[in-house]
């Protein structure tokens, strides 16, 4: 069994998906281009965005965003320490703090009331995080935002096609994307994209992503070597079309596990709809090394989604928080247990890892004193 199956996924493509590499080798344009051009295209219209700029990785869409937004030193951006160091590390490229909240209990996406209380005369932007695929309570968090003029950047990495009335990304002023290869829609490589309703800011980051250039050898701004690869592009613009479908076998595989795992399994509980793109499905215990090893044994892999969260990682000890700071995302980050889910995981597979799940949880629990 596979923790993420990328070559059964690319064995349902691999003509296609050759194909398009091919052409592009033969084409001679390597960088930006016409296959570039292409998934933008077609990537903002499947998020019922105006623009998508791609660039060369999720990170370098978060930090152009930024960028593109005005953020610089002397700001600060309010977001969460559960999460990929990659959110906290595009604010401080900057020359911006981060400012982090605590997140919900339930949702394990940013808190809105400890958003509210945490703006401060220098906040000038909100960068709430996607994480594991569910939506953060966007319609909370946009009005808190409108109510002190502020923007709004979402870290959609792990939500390509999450909706709530609109895709992840359409938010706020922009959302930024990853498509590295283990995303839901994932490249053969690196890259990442921004969406965005603004043209002023779609035309920013085209010029951010390519040296600052408005037009060859006319570098009006400080940009950054950020373009996409056009052998990403192509492959994306083949896989585009099977998201939809790629997304609703993780649900479905979400569903199963929301209804098969015992009522002792702590979890993020379903029914799990179109507002999640279920990029990760996690489960929650304090036996998490005993508990991923008694699988392993069962033949079941297991992963552990930021283990540590942002602000109890040596290199951010910077910003100045301390273990306890933030309870309830420390407490997520000692007891978060990935579970496979991905398009091709066998309905056998999936029957498998629940009876594992429930026998080795049944047998944990059951060595703990009254």
């Amino acid at each position: 069994m596979e923790f993420l199956d990328l070559r059964g996924q690319h064995a349902g493509l691999a003509e296609e998906m050759e194909a398009a590499v091919l052409a592009t080798l033969r084409g001679g344009a390597y960088v930006l281009g016409a296959p570039v051009e292409a998934f933008e295209t077609a990537f903002a219209g499947y998020c019922g965005a105006q623009h998508a700029v791609a660039v060369s990785s999720g990170t370098a869409a978060l930090h152009l965003a930024l960028l593109a937004a005005g953020i610089g030193p002397g700001d600060e951006v309010i977001t969460v320490p559960s999460t990929f160091v990659a959110t906290v590390a595009a604010i401080l490229y900057t020359g911006a703090r981060p400012v982090l909240v605590d997140i919900d209990p339930v949702t394990w996406t940013m808190d809105p009331a400890r958003l509210a209380a945490a703006i401060a005369p220098r906040t000038r932007a909100i960068l709430p995080v996607h994480l594991h695929g569910r939506l953060a309570d966007m319609e909370a968090i946009c009005a808190i935002a409108a109510a002190h003029g502020l923007t709004v950047i979402e870290d959609a990495a792990q939500a390509h096609g999450a909706r709530r009335g609109r895709h992840a990304g359409c938010f706020g002023a922009m959302g930024c994307f990853s498509f590295y290869p283990g995303k839901n829609l994932g490249a053969a490589g690196e890259g990442g994209a921004v969406i965005t309703d603004d043209a002023g800011l779609a035309e920013r980051l085209r010029c951010l992503r390519d040296w600052g250039q408005a037009g060859k050898g006319n570098h009006v701004m400080q940009g950054y070597n950020y373009r996409m690869d056009a052998l990403q592009g192509a492959v994306l613009g083949v896989k585009l079309p099977r998201l939809e479908a790629w997304n609703a076998a993780r649900r479905a595989v979400a569903n199963a596990y929301d209804a098969g795992l015992g009522a002792h399994v702590p979890r993020a509980r379903g029914p799990f709809g179109a507002d999640h793109s279920c990029h990760v499905y996690a489960i929650a215990t304090p036996e998490r090394a005993r508990l991923s090893a008694a699988l392993a044994a069962a033949g079941v892999p297991t992963g552990a989604h930021y283990a540590r969260p942002v602000h109890l990682q040596p290199a951010y000890a910077a910003l100045g928080y301390g273990p306890g700071a933030f309870p309830v995302a420390e407490g997520f980050a000692q007891t978060t247990l990935s579970l496979p889910i991905h398009p091709t995981l066998t309905d056998e597979e999936l029957r498998d890892v629940i009876l594992a799940v429930n026998a080795c949880t049944a047998a944990a629990a059951a060595k703990i004193p009254a």
